[in-house]
């Protein structure tokens, strides 16, 4: 597993989130959600313009296993899509916390990244549900 990235938040449902210069999240799945997932064959980018209330199906990644929702972190409107996705997938294998992002979305609440889990509030929370 790779290192998790201080600066992020993360959610229980497995999803990372990343402050961005253009004031909107970036958001993708953490490399303990695509480990656990396996090899990448497809994802579902939602447009831009889409909105979504906090824990709405966003998007959805598919592997040679199972297919999964990613749940929106906060209620927002997405302002971009990863468009590397639609060719390469396994982007998200490879880099989950870089290129692999899924969308970007800004925020209603700008407060409401602050209120999302930290890194090592995150590593403690996959320590205890691997029990």
């Amino acid at each position: 597993m790779s290192d998790i990235p201080q600066d992020f938040r993360y959610t229980k449902t497995h999803e990372w989130i990343a402050q961005n210069d253009e004031g909107s999240l970036t958001v993708g799945i953490t490399d303990h959600a695509q480990g656990l997932l396996g090899d990448l064959v497809f994802v579902e980018v939602p447009e831009e313009g889409t909105t979504f209330q906090e824990g709405d199906d966003s998007a959805v990644v598919e592997s040679v296993k199972a297919a999964s929702d990613v749940y929106a972190p906060v209620d927002g409107e997405v302002t971009a899509g990863n468009e590397l996705l639609d060719d390469a997938p396994e982007t998200i294998n490879t880099d989950p916390y870089g290129d692999g992002w899924i969308y970007k979305i800004k925020p209603e609440d700008e407060g409401a990244f602050d209120g999302l889990m930290d890194a090592d509030a995150y590593q403690e929370f996959i320590e205890l549900s691997d029990d």
